[in-house]
């Protein structure tokens, strides 16, 4: 009785301070619209992303006044450890996913990127069974990217937006202005005239 209580409890906690389980309940976003492109936009991860983004009442559409675009999505894998007869093997997945949040004109307000790893066996005497661990591990790992993909958004509002894009427009007319004034003192420097050497007779 103790101990359900204890569990009762410590739930009830955990929901006043907006804990969720990955996977339950809804997912809140301040942002209300956002565009989403990818280098590959038939690809799962754009899929999954953009399934959540709807399915959380986040219009995604061309019109939006931000872009987040998955500029670039990476797997590697290596061999993490060998066991004592080196048949079997503990190899690591990774995950990598870049992302870019832009304006309405494409300039860069933010980037960043989030990563995965996961470990499985590598049976030399069941390869059939480690395939199909792998491509399970896989799948998980793209639903983990796409769920902190979402945390990232969920920590970004449209007055974080604006403020990054005050920022980067006012960074992008200082490089203008001095990139002008470089230009213009190159025009206003005298040129010198060319050496005329004499012709011998």
């Amino acid at each position: 009785m103790k101990r359900n209580l204890l569990v009762i409890g410590l739930a009830t906690v955990l929901s006043a301070c907006g804990f969720q389980l990955r996977g339950t309940g809804d997912t809140q976003f301040a942002i209300k619209e956002i565009n989403l492109t990818a280098r590959n936009s038939y690809g799962e991860t754009f899929k999954q992303l953009r399934d959540l983004l709807q399915s959380s009442q986040v219009k995604v559409s061309t019109a939006a006044p931000y872009t987040l675009d998955l500029a670039n999505e990476q797997e590697s894998q290596r061999t993490a450890s060998y066991t004592t007869n080196t048949r079997s093997a503990e190899t690591q997945l990774t995950s990598t996913l870049d992302y870019q949040i832009k304006s309405r004109d494409g300039l860069l307000l933010l980037q960043d990127q989030v990563e995965v790893q996961k470990v499985y066996v590598q049976d030399g005497n069941n390869l059939i069974g480690s395939d199909e661990e792998a491509a399970q591990l896989r799948g998980e790992i793209r639903r983990d990217l796409v769920q902190q993909m979402a945390m990232r958004l969920q920590l970004i509002n449209p007055e974080r937006l604006a403020e990054l894009e005050t920022t980067a427009r006012a960074k992008a007319k200082a490089e203008a202005d001095v990139r002008e004034a470089a230009a213009k003192a190159r025009a206003e420097q005298p040129q010198q005239s060319p050496i005329q050497l004499p012709i011998s007779q």
